[in-house]
């Protein structure tokens, strides 16, 4: 098992959650329409990302042989909200919605 931790999902979940918060504002804001799905996936990615940054914060902070299992958790949740995020982006992108 390795020793060293990485702190580079909190950073990169964290920057994110404050780039979904932006898009989800934005949304609220200009008043694109009413409830959509991009408004529902958005939420989605907030939540997911909110779930890596707790787990690899447990992670960084753990001294118990569960660090390695945050860790890998963090991970996968990260990796489920970067393709929740590339599929708002999609919809975005060609407003297919």
């Amino acid at each position: 098992m390795k020793t060293e931790k990485s702190p580079h999902i909190l950073n990169a979940s964290s920057n994110l959650l404050g780039i979904c918060f932006v898009v989800l504002t934005s949304l609220k804001v200009l008043k694109v329409s009413e409830t959509t799905v991009i408004d529902e996936l958005t939420a989605i990615t907030i939540l997911s990302l909110m779930g890596s940054c707790i787990f690899s914060f447990l992670a960084l902070r753990s001294t118990s042989t569960r660090a390695f299992r945050y860790e890998k958790v963090a991970d996968v949740i990260f990796l489920i909200a970067l393709f929740l995020m590339f599929g708002t982006t999609m919809l975005l992108t060609f407003d297919i919605i």
